[in-house]
């Protein structure tokens, strides 16, 4: 493995698990068997290694969902595909999904704003266009982040889930999650 590579995952794995605040370069360096000079080559400030950790964490997501937007299918077809495919890939990557949880609890607004510019703005960009194809009467951006929050709060949710009341093994698997959220959506949208 490059050493890019080695740091950018150990820096995903880390964040993760420790947020920004609490992953020094220094730590980094460690566990990523490296010297602090050989991680400052790579990387000249943390700051440029989290957004390049979070480039690495978020770009098979963006593949699968380019697969949607790229699809031939109707509009409610895509939005079908979009929250399977979200809810797999946020199942798949409990990195990410801890890594986007820390983020969004420290809500340090520079980081905010470089990771909706820089990470997540064109996907989101292809899903307001998809919601104004579906609902233009509705708002386009509060419908992508309820979208998107549906399919989260299922998942950030889940340690607890499985232990209230009714709740059966079959709440876990992606596919009970999306058809239970396109289902919600489509009854909310008339579509």
């Amino acid at each position: 493995m490059e050493t890019k590579d080695k740091i950018l995952q150990q820096a995903i794995f880390l964040f993760a698990r420790k947020g920004f605040a609490g992953v020094s370069m220094r730590s980094l360096a460690k566990a990523a068997d490296i010297s602090a000079a050989s991680l400052y080559h790579h990387f000249p400030d943390k700051h440029a290694l989290y957004l390049q950790a979070m480039h690495r964490a978020f770009a098979n997501k963006a593949t699968g969902f380019n697969e949607v937007w790229q699809s031939q299918r109707s509009d409610k077809a895509k939005l079908q595909l979009f929250v399977v495919k979200l809810t797999e890939l946020m199942m798949a990557d409990q990195d990410f999904q801890r890594l986007m949880q820390r983020e969004i609890l420290d809500a340090d607004e520079q980081r905010m704003q470089a990771l909706a510019q820089q990470v997540f703005a064109e996907q989101f960009e292809h899903l307001i266009q998809l919601n104004r194809q579906l609902a233009p009467e509705k708002d386009a951006h509060l419908l992508a982040v309820s979208i998107i929050g549906m399919v989260c709060y299922h998942l950030e949710l889940r340690p607890l889930r499985r232990f209230l009341p009714e709740a059966r093994p079959e709440h876990d698997d992606v596919g009970t999650i999306a058809a239970h959220v396109f289902d919600l959506l489509s009854h909310g949208l008339g579509c």
